[in-house]
């Protein structure tokens, strides 16, 4: 994407500036969606704050300063804010990406006596939003350039008035101050610590004190209970600042009712119109299958200390309710010659669980979409340009894999997915998803191991620098389930009682496949000693880093016992 020509010096390169990022927008445009609620309204109250998102912006500064292919960014102010709405901030991302993003802009409201009862005096004296005092100038181009081939910025962090916190930074491309008009601050009860992730700009250089990161920020508490919102802002250190000390806040959400959550007949809608369709491998041996598929096929609940297994009925309606994994029930696949057809599965009958929670304070809505498939098979190694099948190394009864749509509150659009890979994932922003018909993704099942990815492809887990670690091979064949179509919605906690119908296999707690233990070590010395001298101490390494559940049979629990159940996704 950068030009060639370079100008070297203080230890640095700069690029010839890249085209500004391209505006992105969905395949298609966002239908109508089913009225009811606060829904796709445009604007969410937060208690004494509504708040609405800003998508539009006017370019201020890009840097495409760039170390050791460190991507340069672009930073922009929000425009078009309806009058009596006030900004925290400016927004900034990579220049290689395009443009998709937002800031939440606000405005006091009255608020309901039940709101106020508590705090009426706190409120006259002390509005939710007030103007900075001041500016502090963070950091400037004038520190390490005369010319970084787009001008010079600035990038100014508002003081705050006792008792209120900052919420983000403004950029200029001139030395003078901001308007203090530019920003509000807000009221310190009104607000939640947040933290930074994902790197937008990173200029490291020799000389320490010409060091300068730009992150993005988000709640410290997230999950299904957490009431922060990401704002849209971000956060900037220097030499003399951490990105674990950070001087600026995020809102908080004091509306426990999450009005702008979705109601039923909006969930179906987004699931209609969103839902992916899952790809399997063309060579793909261990395909899904429905629950009560798996159980009507023969599946077995065995109970510690006794020696036979009991049929689970297709709800699943005498399996252990409740409680903890305790290690005291788990199932297994039938012991008739049904077993090799169960661990095959079925795709006809598979369906997508879908559990609907909010996110990020209720601006968002988490649809997460779980496949179950009866069994896991076992993996490859990849060492440089051989492979080496192993015949039990991550294999495993009962394999619960899945993906999250992230869904925007205010509009209904779709704004990320998160791809579930094994004891890990990544969020992927829709600008950078594949699309198959309309604004429906597609999902990509790892061979053998169903990990989800957003493309096609061979991705390693262990050293992909090195061409070292175990393949998960993804491609798209006729082996698929759309989720538009085949879903059931499992659970939706904050419709209330009533409004979904939890399966009763939802509350088993316990293993989905039994615990064997065995020499997993004699199989992976097999492949060291197949190895060149010079690569095998590397291999050896990858191996100690290798997840537990890859050196035995550990069936894993269900989705209710997830983290992610409750919490964020890990990414």
């Amino acid at each position: 994407m950068f030009g060639c020509n370079c100008f070297f010096g203080w230890n640095k390169v700069y690029d010839i500036l890249s085209p500004e990022p391209e505006p992105f927008s969905l395949p298609l445009p966002i239908p109508q969606w089913p009225e009811g609620g606060g829904f796709a309204t445009g604007r969410i109250t937060i208690g004494e704050i509504e708040v609405l998102k800003i998508t539009k912006f006017e370019h201020v500064w890009s840097s495409n300063v760039s170390k050791k292919k460190t991507k340069g960014a672009s930073f922009y102010k929000p425009v078009e804010i309806p009058d009596g709405f006030f900004s925290f901030g400016h927004y900034g991302q990579p220049n290689d990406e395009h443009l998709h993003g937002f800031v939440l802009v606000a405005r006091n409201i009255i608020a309901s006596k039940s709101e106020t009862d508590c705090s009426r005096h706190m409120l006259v004296n002390s509005p939710p939003l007030q103007k900075p005092f001041n500016y502090t100038l963070v950091w400037s181009t004038d520190d390490w350039s005369e010319d970084n081939h787009d001008g010079r910025g600035y990038f100014w962090l508002p003081c705050p008035p006792e008792g209120y916190k900052a919420m983000g930074y403004v950029v200029t491309n001139k030395p003078n101050k901001p308007s203090l008009d530019e920003v509000r601050c807000v009221r310190a009860d009104l607000t939640e610590t947040c933290e930074t992730h994902d790197l937008i700009l990173n200029m490291d250089f020799k000389s320490p004190k010409f060091n300068f990161r730009v992150w993005n920020t988000r709640p410290c508490k997230r999950g299904m209970w957490g009431t922060g919102l990401s704002l849209g802002t971000f956060f900037c250190s220097t030499h003399w600042s951490s990105a674990d000390d950070l001087s600026i806040a995020c809102l908080k959400n004091l509306n426990p009712t999450f009005h702008a959550m979705p109601n039923l007949d909006q969930i179906h809608a987004l699931i209609k119109h969103y839902g992916p369709t899952v790809f399997f491998h063309p060579d793909e041996i261990y395909l899904p299958s429905s629950v009560p598929w798996f159980f009507k096929n023969g599946a077995l609940l065995y109970k510690r200390g006794e020696l036979s297994g009991e049929a689970i009925d297709a709800k699943g309606s005498n399996l252990p309710n409740g409680g903890r994994n305790d290690g005291e029930y788990w199932i297994d696949l039938p012991i008739d010659d049904r077993k090799i057809c169960v661990k095959n599965g079925n795709i006809e009958s598979s369906e997508l669980y879908v559990h609907v929670k909010p996110a990020l304070g209720g601006t968002f809505t988490d649809i997460v979409m779980w496949v179950f498939c009866p069994f896991n098979g076992p993996v490859t190694l990849k060492v440089s340009m051989k492979n080496f099948a192993f015949s039990k190394i991550g294999q495993h009864v009962g394999d619960w894999e899945h993906f999250t749509l992230r869904v925007s509150n205010f509009t209904g659009e779709l704004w990320s997915i998160y791809f579930s890979q094994h004891s890990g994932g990544e969020w992927v922003d829709a600008c950078n998803l594949e699309y198959i018909e309309g604004n429906k993704a597609s999902i990509y099942s790892s061979k053998s191991g169903h990990a989800s990815f957003p493309h096609p492809g061979i991705y390693l887990q262990g050293s992909p620098k090195l061409g070292i670690g175990i393949r998960n091979d993804a491609g798209r064949s006729n082996l698929s389930v759309d989720s538009s179509i085949k879903y059931q919605i499992v659970a939706a906690e904050y419709l209330g009682d009533g409004k979904v119908v939890e399966p009763s296999w939802i509350q088993y707690m316990r293993e989905w496949g039994p615990t064997i233990v065995y020499n997993s070590r004699s199989e992976l010395e097999k492949v060291i000693s197949l190895l060149p001298v010079i690569v095998r101490f590397s291999v050896e390494n990858i191996f100690d880093r290798f997840p537990v559940e890859l050196y035995g049979e550990e069936g894993p629990t269900g989705p209710k016992e997830k983290d992610n159940w409750e919490g964020d996704e890990r990414g």
